[in-house]
């Protein structure tokens, strides 16, 4: 009777995973990767034998990590841990993990399946001027006892509805977001750096950011000034319109508390008091 080895080709099957097949040591180091942790982390097999797992692991989630690892040895198995890398580039990288121990080989047979994508998804439909400008209420801040019938934002009929947002809308929009708010204290953040920045012409970014949200690039990046300004509010770290005005990039106070109040419906120096 042929063996499996035989009947399939296993170490093909091992190749071409897009999924992180590893063999890892109970001396925390990697032993066999397929080339899908290469590709993902940016490291060539080499450097990633060379350092223990744990450097390769978010600083944060280290703790977490180790007390896991320490659990496998054990021999307890490990099902849909999530835990975050740093690429070679310095990127973030979600993982969920299932992992089994083999005792007598003091080695551990572990499968990760990069989550990366799910995770920026959970983020922007938490954070995103889109998401929470449409169906969300606005961010109550410390005074908020004293904004009467200013709970919601204002809704626009131009704005999208999320549910014409496909799932690469999303994410499109989650890195335009964050490289946005990478920038947001620049008064002369435009359509130019962020074409730049997002490798589109400044046509071909106009044309998405109007197609995908509704409105035009301009009202986009202002949404998301005045979305922040009531973070920076929220904060209570900031005790003037100026320095609220600043934070969010406005070319100046009075034109800030204008839009704002627009936006709003409340004057911004009433939520500082």
């Amino acid at each position: 009777m042929e063996s499996i080895n035989e009947i399939f080709d296993l170490e093909c099957f091992f190749h071409l995973s897009p999924d992180w097949l590893c063999v890892a040591g109970f001396d925390g180091y990697f032993k066999k990767i397929n080339p899908a942790v290469s590709k993902t982390l940016g490291y060539t097999e080499s450097e990633l034998f060379a350092k223990p797992i744990d450097s390769f692991v978010f600083v944060d989630d280290r703790s977490i990590t180790a007390a896991k690892r320490e659990s496998i040895i054990k021999n307890n198995p490990l099902y849909d841990f999530e835990n975050r890398y740093v690429t070679k580039s310095g990127e973030i990288v979600w993982l969920s993990w299932t992992s089994m121990p083999v005792q007598s080989q003091q080695l551990v047979f572990a499968i990760a399946r990069n989550i990366t994508d799910k995770k920026k998804l959970e983020e922007f439909s938490k954070t995103s001027v889109i998401f929470n400008g449409i169906e969300g209420k606005l961010p109550l801040t410390q005074h908020s006892d004293a904004i009467n019938g200013v709970n919601e934002f204002p809704r626009s009929g131009n704005l999208k509805p999320i549910s014409e947002l496909s799932i690469a809308d999303q994410l499109w929009l989650y890195e335009l977001e964050t490289l946005v708010r990478k920038y947001i204290g620049k008064v002369d953040l435009s359509i130019v750096l962020l074409s730049n920045e997002m490798g589109l012409s400044e046509r071909q970014l106009h044309r998405r950011i109007k197609n995908t949200t509704g409105i035009t690039p301009n009202n986009y990046i202002r949404r998301i000034r005045l979305h922040m300004s009531m973070e920076a509010i929220n904060s209570g770290k900031y005790r003037t319109v100026a320095e609220i005005s600043y934070v969010a990039g406005f070319e100046t106070p009075a034109y800030f508390r204008k839009l704002f109040k627009e936006f709003y419906g409340r004057d911004v120096a009433e939520l500082l008091q």
